[in-house]
């Protein structure tokens, strides 16, 4: 008897300790950040150094302090914000514009506005400050090329014709940028150094990739595709290694480096979770259920948050996009338990 209650305990030993394993990477929002103001949105960038939420939102870029939740400075007077890039040692952020083709820049600790530098490109829409270069690469959407400016100097040092509009890009710290060619089906490889395209490479069966990822330990790129796929290609060889399949609507991506975790942010109301084992060895760990119109994301890769913006829509008849609802506009908090 008493050899049959040890091993019965042993047994339940045995199934606490696999259940607790298998929902240790659950993902659910904690909280939904309230945000004032009822423009669209493309964006956010976590500033995981100062512990700051940066967030475009039509005219203005909002701060908000993750720890709290409260708004903590406002850049004002912009002109259709797309993406914000920090430069942390500077003390500076720089802001696409894309309704009349510039870069704000500002001071961080301020928000006061610095300079505002107008690119060689149209429509700038992703914006990428690159530690190792001291360099800013502006993603000019609808001119298929980068403006290229340099942070010590806020002068525009660069012009870089692609093969297709960039969408997104990625640094490996090293001296190369990787860009999703949206139009192309494919990812550019950038030398920052000498600024020209090292190698194109196509992300097929991926079509029209937007949110890109970067695994640097491991030298993996996570492109997300329109057609429901994130396609893992090798940064080194642009071999692709596998392709899981995401949600609809997609266009962010991140990449948590102590979780080996990548996300897809979707339009659909879920964002996918892939997980990365050793062995090139992947697999969706689960897709959370977010909310309509959530289809950007930014990782704080020190506490692990994720973070989506998203509004409220009025309803319409089918196909059609609704008039955001007033007071709706939020900022969705999402944790692993």
């Amino acid at each position: 008897m008493k050899k049959i209650t040890i091993l019965a305990i042993a047994l339940l030993t045995v199934c606490f300790v696999t259940t607790k394993a298998a929902s240790a990477g659950t993902y659910k929002i904690v909280n939904k950040i309230s945000i004032e103001g009822d423009e669209k949105w493309d964006y956010l960038f976590s500033d995981d150094e100062s512990g700051r939420l940066y967030v475009s939102h039509g005219s203005q870029v909002q701060a908000i302090d993750e720890a709290t939740g409260k708004v903590v400075g406002k850049i004002t007077g912009l002109k259709g914000v797309h993406g914000i890039a920090i430069a942390p040692a500077l003390n500076k952020g720089y802001i696409s514009n894309g309704k009349d083709s510039s870069v704000t820049i500002f001071n961080t600790n301020t928000f006061e506005v610095i300079k505002r530098v107008v690119v060689t490109g149209v429509s700038p829409d992703a914006i990428l400050f690159d530690p190792f270069s001291q360099k800013v690469i502006v993603c000019n959407g609808h001119s298929n090329n980068l403006t290229v400016i340099d942070a010590a100097t806020d002068e525009i040092v660069s012009t870089i014709a692609l093969t297709g509009n960039p969408e997104f890009s990625v640094t490996n710290g090293k001296g190369l940028i990787y860009i999703n060619l949206e139009s192309a089906s494919s990812i550019a490889v950038i030398n920052v150094s000498t600024y020209e395209v090292v190698n194109v490479w196509p992300v097929a069966p991926g079509v029209e990739p937007t949110g890109l990822a970067l695994d640097n330990d491991t030298h993996r790129l996570f492109s997300v595709c329109a057609n429901k796929l994130m396609v893992v290609v090798d940064a080194e060889s642009g071999k692709v290694i596998t392709t899981l399949p995401t949600g609809d609507k997609t266009d962010g991506a991140g990449f948590d480096p102590s979780l080996k975790c990548a996300y897809s942010s979707n339009g659909n109301e879920t964002m996918t979770v892939v997980k990365e084992e050793a062995n090139d060895q992947y697999s969706v760990l689960e897709n959370v259920h977010t909310q309509k119109g959530a289809r950007t994301v930014s990782v704080n890769k020190r506490t692990h948050h994720v973070y989506l913006p998203a509004a409220e829509f009025e309803a319409t008849a089918a196909g059609q996009k609704g008039k955001i609802i007033p007071g709706s506009f939020v900022i969705l908090d999402i944790v692993p338990e």
